[in-house]
């Protein structure tokens, strides 16, 4: 039909945006980055520690060694599996204390120091790391000031080699800042994923709130609709029955309206529950009958009781909206005896579920409907798309009007339901 108006009604799909960054994530990083400078200064230090084991006690530098750096590699390993990571590095931190603390002791000749500093000076920042992933922040502050003073100690004994004052306070310093930088952007990082992780809190808040006011609004919709539909509709029948035939379709809607209030009143649609397509056909099939209109009936082809499975809510909402078209068609699309008026239920290759009401009546333009009249807007329109569905209203003055109801929303809407060859789109009997 040329100079058809068509509106188009779609329900989007919502995107779940995912979370790109989490408290959870952000230790795992912490830990492996840890874990990785760890190994990595550990082997850095093993040529000195081999320089210098001929000048300590060999009960001394064997369970030392593998202590100090057993703890590295455990540490490794469990920022690698995510798991033990804080027993991981508690140990790395008691390791190397104990190696520091302990290194007078290891001297074979306590009068004859090591060339340069001990080897457990050079994992002092990693022992520093190691504490601000295992423990808070007090704790691992504590620490950063602690270690390079246990080897400031240690360096200005005999055994440590009675080194400057000033070359020891320089050491000192040095741990203090690379270990202070390290702990500083642990600690950033964990508030900046503490931040997103409240932030996402607040927005699941906010959408469960906004999803129960869509809930209401949803039923509020379908409240309307069913008022609309079963009561303002009945009432509109009811005061321009004049004729006999007019007068029986009119106590027929009234019997359906009281049947329609007492369901909504203690019962809503089942979300659990299917209709096959051969169901639905025959409920709209029955529908036809009780409005005594003359509708040709088309039914799917081959369609079982098998065929597909459409959720309760939503065959209850298409229902209705065809339900609603036809009725809509018997009123306002003329009383001429060549007005041909067609109901087809079906499916197409881009959606399980096609329901197309349709006459050759006197039709309509959509944009000159009034906002209140909401029998289209709100009992078809409105109550598919919230059902996730599609309309298309195609009419045009004097070319008579189609109703295509789709589930679900297809991405491809295909060629206008005018436009399709016999055959083709929704399948008919």
């Amino acid at each position: 039909m040329a100079g058809r108006q068509s509106a188009r009604v779609a329900s989007t799909p919502s995107r779940v945006a995912r979370n790109p960054i989490s408290r959870r994530q952000i230790e795992t990083v912490i830990a492996r980055s840890s874990g990785v400078f760890g190994l990595a200064f550990g082997a850095q230090t093993l040529p000195t520690v081999f320089e210098q084991a001929g000048q300590t006690v060999v009960g001394w530098s064997a369970p030392m060694t593998t202590l100090v750096f057993g703890s590295l590699v455990f540490a490794g390993v469990a920022s690698a599996l995510k798991r033990w990571i804080v027993p991981a590095n508690v140990i790395v931190v008691v390791a190397w204390f104990a190696a520091m603390i302990s290194w007078p002791l290891s001297l074979a000749d306590p009068s004859a120091p090591v060339d340069g500093r001990p080897w457990p000076w050079f994992l002092c920042t990693v022992a520093t790391a190691a504490a601000a992933v295992a423990w808070p922040v007090w704790a691992s502050t504590a620490t950063l000031f602690i270690a390079p003073l246990t080897y400031g100690v240690v360096r200005l004994s005999p055994a440590g080699g009675e080194t400057d004052v000033d070359l020891v306070a320089l050491d000192i310093v040095y741990a203090v800042l690379l270990g202070g930088a390290v702990l500083i952007i642990i600690t950033l990082l964990r508030q900046a994923a503490a931040a997103v992780d409240l932030a996402q809190s607040l927005a699941l808040e906010r959408y469960s709130t906004a999803i129960g006011q869509h809930a209401t609004e949803v039923e509020r919709v379908r409240v309307d609709a069913i008022v609309h539909d079963s009561v303002l509709t009945t009432l509109l029948a009811s005061a321009r029955a004049v004729t006999a035939d007019s007068q029986r379709l009119s106590a027929r809607m009234a019997l359906n309206a009281m049947g329609y209030v007492r369901e909504a009143a203690t019962s809503s649609p089942s979300t659990t529950e299917t209709v096959s397509l051969a169901e639905l056909a025959r409920r709209i099939s029955d529908e036809v009958v009780a409005l005594g209109a003359e509708f040709e009936v088309r039914s799917p082809a081959g369609a079982g009781e098998s065929d597909g499975g459409i959720p309760g809510d939503v065959a209850e909402a298409v229902y209705s909206a065809a339900v609603q078209s036809m009725v809509n068609s018997v009123q306002h699309a003329g009383t001429r005896p060549d007005v041909a008026r067609w109901v087809s239920v079906g499916r197409s290759l881009s959606c399980p579920l096609v329901i197309e009401v349709g006459d050759t009546g006197d039709g309509f333009v959509f944009d000159e409907v009034p906002t209140a009249r909401i029998g289209l807007r709100v009992s078809i329109i409105e109550r598919v798309a919230n059902a996730g569905g599609k309309v298309d209203v195609d009419s045009a003055p004097g070319e008579g009007t189609v109703v295509t109801i789709r589930w679900p929303d297809p991405s491809d809407d295909g060629p206008p339901a005018w436009e399709r060859e016999a055959g083709t789109g929704v399948t008919t009997a």
